[in-house]
């Protein structure tokens, strides 16, 4: 029995969950993290020693860090998880940029945003954190500019960290210029049922 540990308010966490949705799975969440909780304990530390949100439990079989859990379930499931060599590296090789570079470059905006009181904002963090995932954004919206999706004309494992990262920068209150394929393709996302509780969601 599959089980998923974390709060939504974590984009690590929407990840997965909205994976699950994409791939119509039965995946249990129990909050964690933050007000929440739970990872300081003994229990959960036995299970994912660096104390941190999505926990994937299946059967006997516990699995962290939140790209390694969607290729996972992917493959699993049979679905997203291209066969193609060639496309699969494609793929990984966007999920691992999309932790990598572009997670670390658009935080620092959202935490003094939605994550700090706002006598305490460093508006100088905001702007280098802006200066520097503005040019990101530049590079997907010009790859999507001659394909439907990340690693060609299927969707994959690898537009949903992606999505979870639209999603995120997009819910900041600040301007963003118009980036037209990048905004076509998350569209795109939005029409899906299975974006819903995930992508519509507030930040936190």
């Amino acid at each position: 029995m599959r089980r998923l540990w974390g709060r939504l308010s974590s984009i690590n966490v929407r990840k997965v969950v909205l994976c699950a949705q994409v791939l119509d799975l039965d995946l249990p969440r129990t909050d964690a993290g933050m007000a929440y909780g739970v990872v300081d304990t003994p229990e959960y530390r036995g299970l994912n020693p660096n104390g941190l949100v999505p926990l994937l439990q299946d059967g006997d079989f516990t699995l962290w860090e939140s790209n390694a859990i969607v290729r996972y379930l992917c493959a699993q499931a049979g679905r997203l998880y291209p066969q193609d060599l060639r496309t699969r590296f494609d793929a990984e090789r966007w999920m691992d940029w999309q932790q990598t570079t572009l997670n670390r470059a658009s935080g620092p905006a959202f935490v003094q945003w939605i994550r700090t009181p706002a006598e305490r904002r460093d508006a100088a963090l905001i702007a280098q954190s802006v200066a520097a995932t503005e040019p990101l954004f530049d590079l997907l919206d010009h790859h999507l500019a001659s394909r439907d999706f990340m690693a060609g004309d299927q969707l994959t494992m690898a537009d949903i960290p992606i999505a979870c990262e639209v999603h995120r920068w997009w819910g900041l209150p600040q301007p963003r210029p118009a980036w037209p394929h990048l905004e076509r393709w998350y569209a795109g996302w939005l029409a899906m049922p299975a974006s819903r509780g995930v992508l519509d969601l507030p930040l936190s």
